[in-house]
Order: C-alpha cells, then sequence, then structure tokens
C-alpha cells in the first residue's frame, strides 16, 4: 500500500502534518450505523403485513445494501409479481422512515473518529443506497453538526455501485478523487469506490465479512475506528 505525498497543509497542528486524503465519503449502514434490527424489524412488519413468511436478522443482514427495492425483492418469497413487490416496498418505505431510529446506534468509536478527522481538515460527507430522508434524519440524530453532507437514495440519481452520488459530493467540495476516499462494508462499496475512480478502505465490523470482501476485490481494511483514523490522516 502505497502512501499518497501532498504538500503541507496550511492552518494543520505544527504546520507540517501531512493528510492522506482531504476528503472521506462513508456509507451509512453497516459503516457509521448499526441498523440492522431497525431494518430487519421494518421489513418483518410489513412482511407479516402481506401475509408473508418472516425473515431472520442474518437473512436481513445479506439482503441490505443496494437499496429498499433489492432489499424487499429478497425479502418476500420468490416468484411474488411486481405488483405486489411494490405494494409491500412502499409500505417499508413509509414505516421504516417513521422507526428507523428505535435500535440504531452508531458503532463504537464511529462519533470520535468523525470528530478527529474534522479536528484535522478532514472534510466529511455520507452516501447511502438507502432512502434520502431516512438518510438525512439518522445523519442529523446522530452526527448532526459534524457530518454536513448526507446523500441517499432518490429519484433521477443511480444509487451505487454507480459513482453518481459520490461525484456529487466530489463536486460540492471541490475535491480531486485522487484526494478523497469511499469508506464502507460491502462489495456495493468497494465497487463504488472503483466506479469513481477512488480508493476505498472496508471496514470489518460491518455486515460482510473480510472474506466475503476480498473475495468481491477489497484490498485496505479497517479492523477498528482508529485503524480508519490512521488510514485517512495517513
Amino acid at each position: 500500500w502505497r502512501k499518497k505525498e501532498h504538500a503541507p497543509q496550511k492552518g494543520m497542528p505544527n504546520g507540517d502534518t501531512i493528510m492522506k486524503y482531504q476528503l472521506a465519503i462513508f456509507d451509512l449502514d453497516g459503516t457509521l450505523l448499526n441498523t440492522l434490527d431497525d431494518l430487519a424489524d421494518a421489513a418483518n412488519h410489513v412482511l407479516a403485513d402481506a401475509g408473508f413468511p418472516v425473515r431472520t436478522t442474518d437473512e436481513v443482514r445479506r439482503f441490505v445494501g443496494n437499496g429498499y427495492r433489492k432489499l424487499i425483492e429478497r425479502a418476500v418469497p420468490a416468484g411474488t409479481g411486481e405488483e405486489k413487490i411494490n405494494e409491500v416496498l412502499s409500505a417499508f418505505q413509509s414505516y421504516y422512515v417513521n422507526h428507523c431510529a428505535v435500535r440504531t446506534a452508531p458503532y463504537p468509536g464511529v462519533r470520535e473518529m468523525l470528530e478527529t478527522l474534522t479536528r484535522n481538515g478532514i472534510k466529511v460527507a455520507i452516501v447511502s443506497n438507502k432512502g434520502d430522508a431516512a438518510v438525512k434524519e439518522l445523519n442529523e440524530l446522530y452526527f448532526g453538526g459534524l457530518v454536513p453532507f448526507a446523500q441517499g437514495e432518490c429519484e433521477g440519481v443511480r444509487r451505487k455501485p454507480a459513482p453518481d452520488t459520490v461525484n456529487r459530493v466530489l463536486e460540492k467540495y471541490a475535491t480531486d478523487r485522487k484526494d478523497a476516499v469511499y469508506v464502507g462494508d460491502s462489495d456495493v462499496d468497494v465497487e463504488t469506490g472503483k466506479n469513481a475512480g477512488m480508493d476505498c478502505i472496508s471496514v470489518l465490523w460491518g455486515f460482510r465479512d473480510e472474506e466475503f470482501l476480498k473475495a468481491h476485490g477489497a484490498t485496505i481494511f479497517a479492523m477498528d475506528t482508529d485503524e480508519l483514523t490512521k488510514l485517512i490522516l495517513g
């Protein structure tokens, strides 16, 4: 792993600290927040209402990462028609936005990590395939004032692993992609970094394990938030 070289950053401690990155873009579910229990509860609520079998939390863990529609398509019984899928999806969207912070919590050390990065001049943002309303609500609830920009899935913008939402952040912060890193916990995030032409750090406390991530092209790993902070700061 070759360290990037950058010119000294003005305003940094001692005036001579070299940052590896200027911008860190984070996935949300499985990276900053453990949202699995609330996602599973919401999915099972709408599945039961539709008369479908409920799913285990571990099954839901494997279903998430590609947005709400993919979650519901994977959760409903095989062969379920498009009309019924749309009905269950609509119910899920309505229910989850009002129950997205019941059992959800930041992973240990996450808030402190964001504070450290910000204090050291690193810009931070969130890009997620979760619905935009829930992304913004959860960001404000758990990281209010720390992460100034959070983008979720919205109409007219391709979701990850397409680079569209990441490119929006790069444009907003006028940052070159070589000076930015994407941080996530899934194969979708690895592919997002690749498609955006950026480095990707895979965290190992989320919804996918190291073996799975390596099989999907991940090469840089963080065991905990301290290690992640060091990787970003350089």
